[in-house]
């Protein structure tokens, strides 16, 4: 089960990359003619929102108790998370920083259910640049994962 979990969450990621960078199309096309989307009107955003929401309930699960879950990992005695590059990043980095990754897009549709079309643009922005940084992408020393669900 834990396996197909960390899948699904590796497959959600491409799924809100595509989403977050339509949502940034369709709120810059909204910045720049707002008279043409109406407040509240733009599902692509809904989208986005219900996957990031998504996600971040299967990385909450795999940041408990995944296979590297902070409560199903034990510590070998005199080990500190913030020392070890691995742990720090699961348990640290990648957490927080995609938690306010999802803040922002959860900001976002937010700004953009009330018109504010140029907040939700940045927003939206801002969100991807955070997740693209954070991301364990294979190149990643120590951290790196498959492109793909299942790959090596």
């Amino acid at each position: 089960m834990q396996t197909g979990l960390l899948h699904l969450h590796n497959l959600l990621r491409w799924v809100i990359l595509i989403l977050l960078l339509l949502s940034i199309i369709k709120a810059y096309q909204a910045k720049s003619h707002p008279d043409l989307y109406p407040a509240g009107k733009q599902p692509i955003w809904l989208f986005t929102l219900i996957a990031a929401h998504i996600t971040l309930l299967l990385g909450l699960y795999q940041w408990g108790w995944g296979r590297y879950g902070f409560f199903t990992t034990e510590l070998p005695e005199g080990i500190s998370v913030m020392k070890d590059k691995f742990l720090r990043f699961y348990w640290v980095e990648h957490p927080v920083t995609m938690i306010l990754a999802i803040l922002l897009i959860t900001l976002a549709y937010g700004a953009g259910k009330r018109g504010d079309y140029k907040r939700v643009f940045w927003f939206f922005l801002l969100s991807l640049i955070i997740i693209l940084v954070n991301i364990p992408w294979p190149f990643r020393e120590i951290v790196g994962r498959a492109l793909l669900p299942g790959g090596h």
